[in-house]
């Protein structure tokens, strides 16, 4: 299915009790984020305990390189070989917590993202779109469930979202030729992106 498609399934790729864990630890993380720029403790511009400024999905709170997140990045790898079929290195993860109304643009992602996978922390249903073979496809998936797909060709998107709040993380991968070992940080979990100035795309 890869070698024509261009992306797959995984049903059940994090078990239940970790992806909870990373569901739960998502929402802890945003209300304390929001509690210290409430009080003032870090500035509204400070991007270390996430934020609210990334242009792809404006006002939604997004976290680049959380920890939690990177230690799943690197769990999810032998996964991710095993379906490309071509031996990769781990770039960056991102997370976001998706509220209603909250729409993804139809796009495609960054030299970072060659192979790209989005998997379902919890919260409501979304469907995820992409164009593979010219054909629209659309995939439903439920907490823990992975889909693989290559991030840098196929165009994807999810329309108006209904539901209250939906955490995705979004874990990347380069071939492991490529020089872009841990997205050009200094180490894995290093909280600023290659251009500090620029957020990172989904």
């Amino acid at each position: 299915m890869w070698k024509k498609n261009k992306y797959a399934i995984v049903k059940q790729a994090l078990s239940k009790e970790l992806c909870g864990f990373a569901y739960q630890h998502l929402l802890m993380k945003k209300k304390v984020a929001d509690c210290l720029f409430a009080n003032k403790d870090i500035p509204y511009f400070s991007k270390e305990w996430g934020h609210y400024s990334d242009p792809q999905v404006p006002n939604t709170y997004v976290c680049y390189s959380d920890l939690v997140m990177e230690q799943i990045l690197t769990k999810i790898k032998p996964l991710i070989e095993k379906k490309v079929g071509v031996k990769v290195i781990e770039t960056y993860s991102f997370v976001r917590l998706y509220k209603k109304y909250d729409i993804l643009a139809k796009h495609i992602d960054r030299f970072s993202c060659e192979y790209s996978a989005t998997l379902n922390l919890g919260g409501d249903p979304w469907p995820f779109h992409l164009i593979s073979n010219k054909k629209q496809v659309t995939i439903n998936l439920k907490p823990g469930d992975l889909l693989i797909y290559k991030g840098c060709k196929l165009p994807h998107w999810r329309d108006v979202f209904l539901g209250t709040q939906c955490g995705q993380t979004f874990l990347h991968y380069n071939d492991a030729r490529d020089k872009n070992l841990w997205d050009k940080r200094p180490c894995l979990g290093y909280p600023y992106p290659p251009n500090y100035d620029e957020n990172p795309k989904k």
